[in-house]
């Protein structure tokens, strides 16, 4: 379960990580009220659940607390990537000298929590991993051990602080270990964790994200339990299918989770974006295919469908009277593209023939021709 920006920072107040002046506002009048008490610069923040915010334009700044007013009101009538903003940050602006990044999170692979620690704040892991592998430093935590302070003299040097920070940075890092253990975290982050002009370390943004499993021992958090959901995702969620929204333009259907998984591996590799995760399963019958064929093509931002079947307890005729169905009730909104291989394949492609629809046999075709469609648009 995501929190929002606003939450995992009193969260981390409490653990005594420095964080900026501020507090959330719900209204354009308690923003003011806020940048008032706050005195000079400050940043709007919208609170959503969702990436991308600041490229969506989700992150202002204020001179005044008439201009916070301003800010405040156009942000909380707007939505960032689908999602209404209810909510916005105030804070004090920081003056920063660097950027850094400053993560714990689990290494599932290693069965332990490992710190990811670099210079490099500011953006999205997965970019600086991708990107800049060696700029990346972990530091991997025994579990039976737990957190010791030479992980801070690692992480002080991976960042290229001065050692005056080391017993600043010693706490911070204990802190999010105690969030992590007394949370049940998969994730802390501070991102940009940063270096201020005066030569302190602050966690200007923050995410917390709580193992959903974990929140019969959290009651204060299971009340807030899929909020994070998109409308959409929860629509999906409600009709049975594994669902997880991502940020592409291909929607993907397939059976199977590692299918599924596999599906979205090829999609990038060919150089195209999954708009999410659909798995319907094993045995699906013609009835579920209908409903998950509809969901996906009023899906707003995806403009293709792959479905990508392989016939086992699944029938490919089935799959097949599915689709037809969907279109039938829905229309054709977007491009299919269909891969279906196995049980009763040549009668579902007979089947999806007759009403114009092409089908592939081998899954990397079919993800090249999905994704040469969404570059279509």
């Amino acid at each position: 379960m995501k929190l929002y920006e606003y939450e995992a920072k009193n969260i981390a107040k409490q653990y005594g990580v420095p964080v900026p002046r501020g507090r959330v506002a719900f209204t354009p009048l308690e923003a003011r009220q806020v940048a008032s008490e706050i005195g000079g610069e400050v940043v709007v923040k919208a609170q959503v659940l969702v990436g991308g915010r600041g490229l969506a334009g989700g992150v202002k700044f204020a001179s005044s607390p008439e201009e916070a007013v301003e800010v405040a009101s156009r942000l909380l009538s707007s939505e960032i990537r689908g999602v209404k903003v209810s909510a916005v940050l105030v804070e004090e602006r920081i003056c920063i000298s660097r950027e850094l990044y400053l993560s714990l999170t689990i290494d599932r692979a290693a069965r332990k929590p490992v710190f990811l620690v670099s210079e490099m704040g500011g953006v999205e892991i997965e970019d600086l991993a991708r990107r800049y592998p060696g700029k990346i430093k972990r530091i991997y935590i025994d579990p039976e051990v737990g957190y010791t302070s030479y992980m801070a003299r690692i992480a002080l040097t991976a960042l290229n602080l001065p050692w005056s920070l080391i017993g600043d940075l010693d706490s911070l890092l204990k802190s999010m270990y105690r969030i992590m253990i007394e949370y049940d975290a998969e994730l802390v982050e501070f991102n940009p964790l940063v270096l201020t002009c005066d030569g302190r370390v602050v966690a200007v943004d923050a995410k917390i994200i709580v193992d959903d499993n974990s929140l019969q021992r959290h009651p204060e958090l299971q009340k807030l339990h899929g909020r994070e959901y998109l409308d959409f995702e929860r629509r999906a969620k409600e009709l049975g299918f594994s669902y997880v929204e991502l940020d592409g333009d291909i929607g993907v259907i397939s059976n199977g989770a590692g299918l599924t998984m596999a599906t979205m591996d090829s999609i990038l590799y060919y150089g195209g974006r999954p708009a999410n995760f659909l798995d319907i399963g094993g045995g699906a019958t013609r009835d579920r295919v209908k409903e998950a064929v509809k969901l996906m093509l009023q899906h707003p931002r995806s403009r293709v469908l792959l479905v990508n079947i392989f016939g086992g307890i699944t029938r490919c005729d089935e799959v097949a009277l599915g689709i037809v169905d969907a279109l039938g009730e829905v229309g054709g909104l977007k491009p299919i593209i269909v891969r279906m291989l196995g049980t009763n394949e040549e009668e579902g492609r007979r089947i999806l023939r007759e009403h114009n629809i092409d089908s592939y046999v081998e899954m990397d075709e079919a993800v090249k021709a999905a994704v040469e469609a969404s570059r279509r648009g």
